[in-house]
């Protein structure tokens, strides 16, 4: 609100703030303009007023602006939204990763592993099963640290 305030007070302002240049012709013939009128030489003044037209803030209103600073702020936030998602999902793909290397590290490292049977009781994997188990489980991981 003070933005807008501010905004509407300069562009009310603007036409005020005009300045006097002085033109003249010096000794080598060439055209001078300054704001300061030379001593010697006979000056014309010129008044100039800002132009309102060169595309900068004070030749829109108001309302355009803040309709223009309120879509800046949304794609802002919405960048911050994407950015933020990124991060999550990069983070849940590491502890993904991290997963699926610990579970290749119980079969890489051997032994004996035990099982649940369809009865609920546990007994051994044969060294196929670990084998099998241990490639599966290997592709698993590169695929979920692929993009570590």
């Amino acid at each position: 609100m003070k933005r807008l305030i501010v905004l509407a007070l300069a562009c009310a302002l603007a036409p005020l703030a005009s300045a006097t240049l002085y033109k003249y012709v010096d000794k080598d013939g060439k055209t001078v303009y300054s704001d300061t009128p030379p001593p010697s030489a006979d000056a014309k003044p010129i008044h100039v007023t800002p132009s309102a037209g060169n595309g900068g803030p004070a030749s829109k209103p108001a309302n355009v602006l803040e309709k223009e600073l309120e879509k800046g702020r949304a794609l802002a936030k919405a960048r911050e939204k994407k950015t933020e998602a990124a991060e999550q999902k990069a983070k849940l793909a590491e502890q993904r990763c991290e997963q699926a290397r610990a579970i290749y590290r119980t079969y890489e490292d051997g032994g004996k592993l035990l099982k649940y049977n369809d009865k609920g009781e546990r007994e051994f994997l044969s060294d196929e099963e670990i084998e099998a188990k241990r490639v599966s489980t290997k592709k698993e991981m590169d695929e979920a640290c692929a993009g570590s």
